[in-house]
């Protein structure tokens, strides 16, 4: 048979195409590859912000003060007994998540993954895996009377009593992304 009338591609040929496909390959994926990552962030950003309702909810349901959760008076506190100072903000002693009964309980709250619970204490699950696991968030609360966002105990002296009291959640996404969220808690 003839050479001329062989049909078919060469080694070089085949090698030759082969590393342009790989390069086409290679930028195809390069502009879906960071594409699909901002798709699931929009995912996240609505968990974090169903996460930080939920605990901002279970926050705001407690009494604002542990004299006045243990107290049927109906008088607030620093009119019957003194409110809680800002260093002692945080847990009773022996108190857990499922014993939080005012609002700075929650002060220095921090959970990750599968150690985020419901206000009941139990994990939360879908499909037996936690809807969370990724995520974080924190608590902090403190007393900002002049509403301004900045905590009234600048100096840290840890003997601040007010009458209002900031709650910040921060809820990080499994991408690293911090979302805060804030409320404020007076003293009624």
């Amino acid at each position: 048979m003839p050479a001329s009338a062989a049909k078919g591609f060469t080694l070089i040929e085949l090698i030759i195409g082969i590393t342009v496909f790989s390069i086409i390959m290679m930028v195809i994926i390069g502009l879906i590859g960071p594409q699909s990552r901002l798709s699931v962030e929009p995912i996240w950003q609505v968990r974090a912000s169903e996460l930080a309702q939920s605990l901002m909810s279970e926050i705001n349901a407690r009494a604002f003060d542990d004299s006045l959760a243990n107290s049927n008076s109906g008088k607030r506190c620093n009119e019957s007994a003194s409110c809680t100072p800002s260093g002692s903000l945080g847990p009773d002693p022996g108190e857990d998540r499922v014993r939080f009964d005012d609002v700075d309980d929650y002060h220095g709250l921090n959970e990750s993954g599968a150690t985020i619970l419901s206000a009941q204490g139990l994990p939360v699950l879908y499909n037996g895996e936690s809807l969370y696991s990724g995520f974080s968030v924190a608590v902090q609360v403190y007393y900002d009377d002049n509403e301004d966002g900045v905590n009234d105990d600048v100096g840290g002296s840890g003997t601040v009593i007010g009458n209002v009291k900031r709650i910040v959640i921060t809820v990080t996404t499994p991408g690293g992304e911090a979302i805060t969220f804030s409320s404020y808690r007076w003293n009624v």
